[in-house]
């Protein structure tokens, strides 16, 4: 009996240690996502699957209106991990995003790199009337996802610089979808993860165009947009695509607020990044979600948590987002 005491005796210490340590974690997580039809909305179902089973904390997801207002809830505590892309998150942090503006969201902080989210138009081909290119969209009907999304923001202003003219409609992925197949809309202009749902029905029920943007134009955006970089949607990614879609694109991040408790935000980094295969079978955006693409954040400051994280693999942080108080 003697002999079993001290394993015993060292068990429940180790019991109680861990516990300890999960005292301060909530009991339910809340995942903020984006409208169904993009990529967020598959993207988040699997980030709240591996949080769950692996994290062992309960993990659901919040359909929004996308990245922008997942800034707004994170900062405002309304939800405890979020998505969002980097450009929203950079204007979030300046304090000039367009859905809270003059409000600096110094509370978000990084945890774990996503996927690129490449822009670019899918519609429906017509005789004598096919829409082909950003040009070719002036003085049409263009759907944009929800006005608070990536693209109803970043596209609309984008078309606005380079002089094209069109009627903007908003509403969610799939009913954008829906209104082109239906003839009322002339092109659905979107930024997801590859390849989008959406376009990807589209692709299987219609004749439809895949385009991007022009080498001039894709240097008059960036001219005014540092958060964006050069991309190239290769040929195939969709049945019909025949030749490669030059575009623009933005990293996506996972993010929480920096009051999240550090080992928990260690922990569902460490799950997120080391479950890629699980992660890829949910959408093959993921096959980006490795940590070495961490580097790719240059502004935002890093949880303490996730830092940690990176610095027992060895992946380095760019110096601008070193974790802060």
């Amino acid at each position: 009996m003697k002999k079993l005491a001290l394993p015993i005796l060292a068990l429940l210490a180790a019991g109680g240690t861990a516990f300890a340590q999960h005292t301060s974690w909530p009991k339910s997580l809340t995942l903020t996502t984006a409208s169904p039809g993009g990529t967020f909305a598959v993207y988040g179902q699997g980030v709240a699957a591996v949080v769950s089973d692996v994290v062992k904390v309960p993990t659901s997801t919040m359909q929004t209106q996308g990245p922008n207002q997942n800034v707004v809830l994170i900062q405002q505590r309304r939800a405890e991990i979020g998505m969002t892309t980097m450009g929203p998150a950079y204007e979030a942090w300046e304090g000039t995003l367009v859905i809270n503006k003059g409000v600096k969201h110094t509370d978000i902080r990084a945890l774990f790199p996503m996927y690129e989210t490449p822009f670019h138009v899918v519609a429906i081909q017509k005789a004598g009337a096919d829409v082909q290119s950003m040009k070719d969209l002036a003085g049409k009907t263009v759907g944009f996802g929800p006005a608070a999304g990536t693209p109803g923001v970043y596209m609309t202003r984008w078309f606005k610089d380079l002089g094209i003219n069109v009627t903007a409609r908003f509403g969610q992925g799939n009913d954008m979808a829906s209104q082109l197949a239906d003839g009322r809309l002339d092109a659905f202009a979107f930024g997801a993860g590859l390849p989008i749902p959406a376009f990807s029905e589209l692709d299987t029920t219609h004749k439809v165009n895949f385009f991007g943007y022009t080498d001039d134009e894709i240097k008059a955006i960036m001219a005014k947009a540092p958060y964006v970089a050069p991309f190239t949607i290769k040929a195939g990614t969709y049945k019909q695509q025949t030749v490669d879609n030059k575009t623009l694109s933005m990293w996506n991040f996972g993010i929480a607020h920096k009051t999240l408790p550090d080992d928990l935000a260690y922990a569902i980094t460490k799950a997120v990044l080391e479950n890629n295969q699980r992660m890829v079978q949910t959408h093959a955006a993921a096959v980006d979600t490795l940590a070495k693409n961490a580097s790719t954040n240059r502004f935002l400051p890093f949880h303490p948590g996730a830092a940690r994280y990176y610095k027992e693999i060895g992946v380095a942080i760019d110096p601008g987002a070193q974790p802060q108080p």
